[in-house]
C-alpha cells in the first residue's frame, strides 16, 4: 500500500529532475553561444589596443557590474567572503590566463587559440592529481597526454605561422586550470555575486600592477592608450558577456549533473569557429580539425571516467552509511 502512494510522488520528482537537467543543458548551450563572442570582440579590438588594457577593462566592467547588481538587488552585504585573499589571487591566475589568451588572438585565429585552451581539462585533471591527491588511473593519464599531443597538431603549423604566440593558448589552459583548482578549494565560500566581484577586483588589481611596470619599464607593446568610446563601449560589453555566461554556467550547474554539462563545454569550439569564420573568415585546415576531434575525443573521455569514479566512490559511501548510490547520485 505504501508503494502505490509513493509512485506518483517518484514520478513527479523524476520529471522535476528531467526538467532541471534540460533548463541546465539549456543555460549552458546558451552560454558556449555567449563566451566566443568575447573572444571575437577582443581579436577585433586588438587591432588598435594593447591585449593588457582590453584584459583590463573587461576585469574592471566585471567588479563594477557585480557590485551594481549587488546594490540593486540583494544589497552591498553578498559581496563580502570570509576569506577575501584567496578568491583575489583566484582572480589573478584568469587575469593572466586572459591577458594571454587575447596576446594569442591579436595574430591567431580565435578556433584556433581556443582549441588548443582546451587541453585546460586535461591540465586540471593532472593538477588535481598532484595538488589535491585525487586519484587518476592509468587510463585517465594517457588520455592526458594524448590530448596534449592533440594540441601539438594546431600549434606546429601556428608556431611556423606566428611564432612562439602560437604556446600562449597552453598558458592561457595552464593558469584557467589554476584557477578551477582554486575554485574547487573554495567552493562553497560566498556568493555568485562575490566571487564575480572578487575576481573582478583581484584581476583589475594585478593589470593595473601590470600597466603600471609596463610604463616604469618602458614595454611599449602594454603601455596602456587613450580608447575611443566606442572601443570602451566593447570593452564594456566584453565584460557583461563574462558577468552574465558565469551566471548562465554557475545556474547550469545547480540545476544540472556536472558529468552531463561537462561535454557542452565543447560547444564553444564551434561557435568560436562559426564566429572566427563570419566575423575574420578564418576556417580551420584539416590538421587543426584533427588536432580539434583529439582534444575533444580526450576531453570526453576524461569525463567519462570522471563519471565512473563518481559513481564508484558514491556507491562506496552509501554501502558505509546505509544509503543507496541511486540517492546520493540524485542528491
Amino acid at each position: 500500500m505504501g508503494s502505490t502512494s509513493s509512485d506518483p510522488s517518484s514520478a513527479a520528482s523524476e520529471a522535476s529532475l528531467q526538467q532541471d537537467t534540460l533548463r541546465g543543458l539549456a543555460l549552458m548551450t546558451g552560454a558556449m553561444f555567449l563566451v566566443p563572442l568575447m573572444d571575437v570582440l577582443a581579436k577585433y579590438l586588438t587591432a588598435t589596443l594593447p591585449p593588457l588594457e582590453i584584459a583590463l577593462g573587461r576585469f574592471v566592467f566585471q567588479a563594477l557590474f557585480a557590485f551594481l547588481t549587488a546594490a540593486i538587488g540583494p544589497g552591498l552585504a553578498v559581496l563580502k567572503t570570509s576569506r577575501p585573499w584567496p578568491h583575489l589571487l583566484r582572480g589573478v591566475f584568469l587575469a593572466g590566463a586572459l591577458v594571454l589568451l587575447f596576446t594569442a588572438l591579436k595574430v591567431m585565429p580565435v578556433a584556433d587559440a581556443i582549441a588548443i585552451f582546451f587541453v585546460e581539462p586535461m591540465i586540471l585533471t593532472a593538477l588535481s592529481a598532484i595538488v589535491l591527491k585525487e586519484h587518476v588511473g592509468a587510463r585517465r593519464w594517457i588520455a592526458i597526454f594524448v590530448g596534449l599531443a592533440g594540441s601539438m597538431l594546431i600549434i606546429r603549423p601556428g608556431f611556423d605561422a606566428f611564432g612562439p604566440v602560437a604556446l600562449l593558448p597552453l598558458g592561457t589552459a595552464f593558469l584557467f586550470a589554476l584557477y578551477l583548482l582554486f575554485t574547487k578549494r573554495l567552493s562553497g565560500e560566498g556568493s555568485m555575486l562575490s566571487i564575480q566581484f572578487t575576481t573582478g577586483a583581484g584581476g583589475a588589481l594585478v593589470l593595473g600592477a601590470l600597466a603600471v611596470l609596463a610604463v616604469i619599464f618602458d614595454v611599449e607593446s602594454a603601455i596602456l592608450v587613450p580608447a575611443p568610446l566606442p572601443a570602451v563601449g566593447l570593452i564594456a560589453v566584453i565584460g557583461a558577456i563574462s558577468f552574465f555566461a558565469h551566471g548562465l554556467i554557475v545556474r547550469a550547474f545547480a540545476l544540472a549533473p556536472a558529468s552531463v554539462l561537462a561535454p557542452f563545454n565543447y560547444l564553444e569550439i564551434i561557435t568560436a569557429t562559426l564566429f572566427g569564420f563570419l566575423v575574420f573568415g578564418d576556417f580551420p585546415d584539416a590538421l587543426t580539425w584533427a588536432g580539434i576531434a583529439i582534444i575533444v575525443g580526450c576531453g570526453l573521455y576524461i569525463t567519462h571516467r570522471e563519471r565512473i569514479s563518481l559513481r564508484e566512490n558514491t556507491r562506496a559511501s552509501g554501502n558505509r552509511t546505509g544509503a543507496t548510490a541511486d540517492d546520493e547520485f540524485i542528491a
